[in-house]
């Protein structure tokens, strides 16, 4: 019985330690497959996903001040114009133009 015991222990520790590699050859073909990506990534001009998140919160958050802003302009263009309409929108000025330069005759 004792020489049973010995044997299905010794079989039990083998398939542990066979596991244990197994295991830790994984974590090793994982994290190399990480590098691989990581690095082709890289090379192709990709951004990590952290830059992409915080470049699209300040976009949306650009936008939500320029419709804030928006808002605002159509407020005061609305007060301005007031409730008799006298100061209506003004009209864009023509630009002056400037003559010519005449080139100098030698």
């Amino acid at each position: 019985m004792q020489t049973e015991n010995r044997l299905l222990d010794d079989l039990a520790r083998m398939a542990n330690g066979a596991l244990n590699t197994l295991s830790g050859l994984r974590d090793e073909i994982e994290s190399r497959v990480r590098e691989r990506v990581e690095r082709m990534l890289a090379d192709m001009d990709m951004v990590p996903r952290e830059e992409f998140e915080a470049v699209k919160a300040m976009a949306q958050k650009a936008r939500a001040e320029q419709e804030d802003l928006a808002a605002r302009l159509a407020e005061l263009e609305r007060r301005v114009a007031g409730p008799g309409g006298a100061a209506g929108p003004r009209k864009p000025t023509a630009a002056r133009r400037r003559p010519p330069r005449s080139s100098p005759t030698v």
